[in-house]
């Protein structure tokens, strides 16, 4: 995976990132949680580290914590 470095303090973020709002609305069908949970996991493996999610696509839903073992 390609990087770029962001900012003046050396952050390095991937040149890809996964855009977030389908897990919670206006791309159907949506998701259930545990296959947005395996999607942001199969992006992580691949080596994305921007994630683009607002409160905007779904209050408390899009955003929303997830646990560290789910």
């Amino acid at each position: 995976m390609q990087t770029r470095q962001r900012g003046s303090q050396g952050l390095e973020v991937s040149s890809l990132g996964l855009g977030c709002m389908g897990l919670s609305q206006s791309y159907y069908p949506i998701p259930d949680r545990a296959q947005g949970i395996a999607l942001i996991r199969q992006a992580v493996e691949r080596g994305v580290t921007v994630f683009d999610t607002g409160q905007v696509y779904g209050p408390f839903v899009n955003r929303s914590p997830l646990p560290r073992h789910a």
